[in-house]
């Protein structure tokens, strides 16, 4: 499946949600601007950093952004883009596809491909803003020609869908900086984890992939990655990663060209 000399593969992937993520959790969010602040970092500091590091490192990564994060900060994709990153699908809102008519969900495809395709690429590839599907997704995204999806959490390597033409790239909460960063300011119960119990996490399952050959995608939002202290954390695994002699880094869209 791999590249010849190559054991495993790993994807650098990042939601680009910004304030829409914020937004798509609840739309009396629009009103708030001091919440979606919180967004807004990903898009005004974050991003040009996150690029900057992977500039540094050599590594072409996939950026999943909804329609309306691109129409909000179309100079962020454009640089995105520049950078010679891939751009994918992850809705024109941030609303899940199970809470859609078939209709809506199919105008939401419609409405983001067209927003994401006016930065002059190609766009292949959809990740749900729930990690989920309606019972129209799988049929919409083949309708719409997409190439692959990275949604579910049924295996370690890409696979193809059975009796479609979709590759899934399988993804993992434990794989997701929200999972552990994400602060929950309704109760104020969720502990927020260190970088170091994070890195701790990611290697170890990253030992896993390794020795069963799997596919590592890696799953990451510039406004909670983009923090000073957990940019180090992300400086330092690329590097653990680029370590490996046997490690293939590559984009979403590489790795599913791979599965026959």
């Amino acid at each position: 499946m791999w590249p010849e000399g190559k054991g495993f593969a790993v994807a650098f992937t990042f939601d680009f949600d910004a304030e829409e993520g914020i937004i798509g959790d609840d739309p009396a969010n629009a009103d708030r601007p001091g919440v979606l602040s919180q967004g807004t970092y990903g898009a005004k500091v974050a991003v040009p950093l996150l690029l900057e590091l992977l500039a540094a490192k050599g590594v072409t990564a996939t950026f999943f952004i909804p329609g309306r994060v691109a129409e909000r900060h179309p100079a962020r994709v454009e640089a995105i883009v520049a950078a010679g990153h891939e751009i994918a699908h992850h809705g024109y809102t941030h609303t899940s596809p199970t809470s859609l008519s078939r209709e809506d969900e199919d105008l939401e495809l419609a409405k983001g491909l067209e927003v994401l395709r006016s930065f002059g690429t190609e766009v292949i590839g959809y990740r749900s803003p729930a990690w989920d599907f309606s019972a129209n997704t799988e049929d919409l995204l083949e309708q719409h020609g997409f190439v692959y999806s990275s949604n579910f959490m049924d295996d370690l390597r890409p696979y193809r869908r059975e009796g479609t033409t979709l590759v899934e790239l399988p993804i993992q909460w434990i794989l997701d900086d929200a999972a552990h960063f994400w602060f929950d300011a309704d109760s104020w119960d969720k502990k927020i984890s260190t970088a170091e119990e994070v890195r701790a996490i990611w290697e170890g399952e990253l030992r896993g992939y390794r020795r069963l050959g799997g596919a590592f995608v890696l799953t990451m939002h510039p406004q909670i990655i983009g923090r000073p202290y957990r940019l180090e954390l992300l400086d330092g695994f690329i590097d653990h990663v680029l370590a490996m002699p046997d490690v293939w880094i590559a984009s979403c869209r590489d790795i599913a060209e791979t599965v026959t």
